[in-house]
């Protein structure tokens, strides 16, 4: 049997509605369009974002950044930028921008429940005089990816404490195995022994951090 045969789907808004309910007021009215004081002291708190984007054929991508808390610029109060670190060079979620802007960015705090998130249009930047506000360890950033905000608001606890993500008690890191041997499994023609990958992940993967 065809999944869709056996499944109800939701095929407009008013299915969606009918089912959902409309927002609670203080929800419908949360959004904001520049960054209040406290939007800045908790990107100045944030170690670590999560970065949402589509291509103009609608193909999708999200992708994490982590840096330094504090490592999200504050421009002004409609704009933001987030540096780029040397990683594995796919570019998935700039391709997207380069044909369609429109990004959604999720900001979040260890330990915290809340989040933060940003709506807007992105460019990308590979210099510009803030860069220098962006070096870490030695290291300018090899691009930027700058954000007119168009949409901010606070999101609330709820995913967080469903999942209890910040509980250590329901960390279980070992129940998979480790890097290495994830990409032997799912890429079993990587020319590297599991050895060399093991190795690739160490301490070595920690001290190119910010090296290309």
């Amino acid at each position: 049997m065809d999944l869709k045969d056996a499944t109800a789907g939701i095929d407009s808004a008013e299915e969606l509605r009918e089912l959902l309910g409309e927002p609670m007021e203080r929800a419908a009215k949360k959004e904001r369009v520049a960054l209040h004081e406290r939007d800045k002291e908790w990107l100045a708190a944030s170690p670590f974002c999560v970065i949402s984007t589509a291509a103009a054929d609608g193909t999708c991508d999200a992708s994490p950044k982590g840096d330094p808390a504090g490592f999200t610029l504050v421009l002004d109060d409609t704009t933001i930028a987030i540096p780029e670190r040397p990683g594995n060079r796919r570019a998935d979620g700039y391709l997207n921008v380069l044909s369609n802007p429109h990004v959604g960015l999720l900001f979040l705090i260890p330990g915290r429940t809340d989040t933060l998130r940003i709506n807007g249009r992105a460019r990308l930047v590979r210099e510009a005089p803030y860069f220098d506000r962006m070096v870490v360890k030695g290291h300018r950033p090899v691009l930027a990816l700058e954000v007119a905000i168009e949409q901010i608001f606070f999101h609330c606890s709820k995913a967080f404490l469903r999942s209890k993500l910040w509980r250590p008690e329901t960390w279980h890191p070992d129940e998979l195995p480790g890097t290495a041997k994830l990409v032997k499994d799912v890429q079993p023609d990587t020319p590297e022994s599991l050895e060399q990958l093991e190795n690739y992940y160490g301490e070595s993967y920690l001290e190119k951090l910010y090296k290309s």
